[in-house]
Formats: structure tokens, C-alpha cells, sequence
């Protein structure tokens, strides 16, 4: 994983912290939004552990970076902000979940090993402000079965989880993704597994 975060003493604490993890590695480290999109593209994270504000280039910044350089690593926003409102723009621009920076270590590492295996971690309280905003097409234009392959999305199950949870070829549950995102105009499976938080398809995980 990389992680991003203006302060070295921040950053060094979480880094090794992290690395007594037997299940995390931590490749890299970045101190402003700018070097974090350079960096992620140059050791390719599973998972991106960002700070919010920093000076100069942001971690909004950052999100929008990662995604135009189509970089599939996950993002889990570190923050000090507490407003709801604070969180959802960089959920908006493609942040897999949050923690707070006064975050339980133990429970920080829970949360990287979440988001790393394809969960959403939002409060419902995130959620529902990016319900209130969301102006695209309703799961109602979804067929019964596409809407079970995005709960499933949501829940993190790759495509071939999906296929033998709901009894499907792997081809199958590709052309369904494909006919779910192009109905909810979304781009990828975290876009779809957000949207399924916010509509309450799935309940969010976590905070």
C-alpha cells in the first residue's frame, strides 16, 4: 500500500505501524496529492491510505488524479475532519471509505484489509447525502438479476464469487456488470459498489 500524508511523523507512524501487519506492505509513501498519482502509478498499490489536507495539491486532488490515470488501486481517506459534508467530495471522486485519524490502530488496519477486499466503508449518515445528490438513472431501471450481481459487487465478491453465489457463468456476470454500468452511467465496480451503498441496495460497512 501507499501511503500519503503531508506530515513525515504521520506518515513514518502509519508506515510502521503498518508493516508489523503480516498481511500489509507498505511500497511507498507520498506527501501531497501530485506525488501521490506519480507514485501510484510508478508502484501500482493495492491500496492507497490518503490524507485529506494537504498543502498544495489535496487528496481530492489526488482522487480525481488516480482515476483519469485509470490507477485501480483502492482508496481509503484518513482524515481529521468530522462534517459528513467534508467527506463526501472525495467520495464522490472515487474514495472507497474513511477513518478518522484518531482511528484505533487495530481498527485502521481492519479498515485497510476491508477496503482492500472490495468493501465500502461509509456512514449512513455519507451515504445519504450522496443519495440526495445523485442525479443519475435509479436501480429501478435495473432488471431482478442485475440488481443482485450489484449487491453483490457491493459486498466486495469478485466475478467469480458472483457466478457460483448466483449460479451463473463467469461471461455472464461480465455482460451483466457491463449492462449495470452503462444503465447507471457509472465507469468501473467501485463507482457500482458505492452507488449500491447510497441507493441501499447493500448497508455500508463499517463507520
Amino acid at each position: 500500500m501507499l501511503v500519503v500524508d503531508d506530515h513525515p511523523v504521520v506518515r513514518q507512524g502509519l508506515r510502521t505501524f503498518l508493516d508489523l501487519q503480516a498481511d500489509i506492505t507498505v511500497v511507498g509513501e507520498a506527501a501531497d496529492g501530485a506525488t501521490c498519482v506519480t507514485e501510484a502509478e510508478r508502484l501500482r498499490p493495492d491500496v492507497v491510505l490518503l490524507d485529506l489536507r494537504m498543502p498544495g495539491t489535496d487528496g481530492v486532488y489526488a482522487l480525481h488524479g488516480l482515476r483519469e490515470t485509470g490507477n485501480p488501486a483502492r482508496v481509503l481517506v484518513i482524515t481529521s475532519y468530522t462534517e459528513p459534508t467534508a467527506i463526501v467530495p472525495a467520495v464522490r471522486a472515487g474514495a472507497a471509505g474513511y477513518v478518522y485519524k484518531d482511528v484505533d490502530p487495530l481498527a485502521l488496519a481492519a479498515a485497510v484489509r476491508s477496503v482492500h477486499a472490495g468493501h465500502v466503508l461509509l456512514h449512513p449518515s455519507v451515504a445519504r447525502l450522496l443519495a440526495e445528490g445523485d442525479t443519475r438513472p435509479g436501480a429501478a431501471t435495473l432488471t431482478a438479476r442485475e440488481r443482485e450481481v450489484l449487491e453483490e459487487v457491493a459486498r466486495g465478491n469478485t466475478n467469480r464469487e458472483i457466478a457460483r453465489r448466483l449460479v451463473l457463468s463467469e461471461k455472464t456476470v461480465k455482460t451483466h456488470m457491463t449492462a449495470i454500468l452503462g444503465k447507471l452511467g457509472l465507469n468501473d465496480r467501485t463507482q457500482a459498489a458505492l452507488y449500491a451503498v447510497r441507493t441501499g441496495l447493500v448497508s455500508p460497512v463499517g463507520k
